[in-house]
């Protein structure tokens, strides 16, 4: 049995194409509000800069639910196919949120005569009404979408099955310890995402360039992003002292997480972050939930260091993306003219590792 080339199969196509798709439906929609609302305001004063941070944020999130959809596809993990749904379904939550923010932003005389105050009313033949269709079907077309994701998932949950058997063999034990390894790796690759897009609309919208908060939050991009980078690179090659830093330190970004919603609501510094409070609440939240299920995959993971696992690790990350396929014969059957000689034969517990020819006594 063969493992299928990367974007060999039409479920793999199929899901890479629908996120392609609405993709570019989704950005189409932010393109048409951003456009729509720069004609009439100046988005790079006040409450109006969350509106191009937001749109931009959304963008980011499309182009980096490609590049991880495309990844996931490359090494067969199913896994982080998963992960991908999940991600997806955040968008929606996002982007249902963009229509409130975008309302908050915008609309600051409810009451308002919409010919006179056209970019700040609310009703009927107001800015914000006139953009608010074209947020509205961003989420529509990300549910839709989302529903077509988990179909594909399914089917190319039985094709990539194969491939852990081909890495690990057919030892229970080992595979469920590669499965916890797959799952930190994922989980990993969904943090920088979310601390870069968390830290992003702190320095954009909320922090001043004179307080003293603002070059530490500068400074925390690179160090999470090297925590994260040092973790992967711990857990692949089992190097305990790393990851023990890397756990540490996870610990104190938690704090730190904890510490920047408090912010959200607390009386000396909750009026900063009115237009933004809902977004960033729903970032840092999840952003602390990842990290906490980092940490604790990484203890599992941790502890299953100097456990045979880390050659498959390293195969796993050099994977042949045309591998020989598995000869349908019994490794006791003596070959026979056109049939694959033993030595090419893979072993059911020796994750694709060729046994030595054995003679037949039948």
């Amino acid at each position: 049995m063969a493992i299928e080339p990367f974007l060999g199969t039409a479920a793999q196509k199929g899901f890479i194409a629908t996120i392609i798709v609405q993709a570019i439906g989704v950005l189409t929609m932010v393109a048409i509000s951003f456009g729509i609302v720069d004609e009439y305001v100046s988005l790079s004063q006040g409450d109006y800069r969350t509106i191009p941070c937001y749109f931009a944020l959304f963008a980011l999130g499309e182009l980096f639910e490609i590049a991880i959809a495309l990844d996931a596809l490359r090494l067969r993990n199913i896994i982080q196919l998963i992960g991908v749904c999940f991600f997806h379904a955040g968008m929606i939550v996002f982007s249902a949120l963009q229509v409130h923010q975008t309302r908050t932003a915008l609309v600051k005389m409810p009451d308002a005569d919409c010919a006179i105050y056209y970019a700040n009313c609310s009703g009927p033949g107001s800015l914000f009404n006139r953009v608010e269709p074209f947020l509205i079907v961003s989420p529509a077309l990300l549910a839709l979408s989302l529903l077509v994701l988990v179909w594909f998932t399914w089917q190319l949950y039985h094709e990539f099955g194969w491939v852990v058997f081909h890495i690990v063999g057919a030892n229970p034990r080992m595979k469920v310890m590669y499965q916890y390894y797959q799952v930190l790796i994922c989980l990993l690759k969904f943090d920088y995402f979310f601390f870069t897009a968390l830290t992003m609309q702190l320095l954009i919208l909320v922090l001043s360039r004179d307080g003293a908060e603002f070059p530490l939050t500068i400074v925390a991009i690179p160090v999470s992003l090297i925590l994260l980078t040092f973790c992967a690179v711990a857990v692949q090659r089992e190097i305990k002292w790393l990851m023990t830093i890397s756990l540490v330190l996870m610990l104190g970004a938690q704090a730190y997480f904890l510490y920047k919603f408090s912010r959200l609501f607390t009386p000396g510094s909750r009026e900063a972050y009115a237009t933004t409070r809902a977004s960033l609440a729903v970032f840092t939240i999840v952003s602390f939930l990842m990290l906490f299920a980092t940490f604790a995959v990484g203890l599992r993971c941790f502890a299953d260091f100097d456990k045979d696992l880390r050659p498959a690790k390293t195969r796993a990350s050099k994977l042949n993306p045309e591998p020989r396929p598995v000869s349908k014969y019994s490794v006791n059957e003596a070959p026979l003219p056109g049939k694959p000689d033993m030595a090419q034969r893979y072993s059911s517990y020796g994750g694709g590792v060729p046994l030595a020819p054995r003679m037949s006594i039948e």
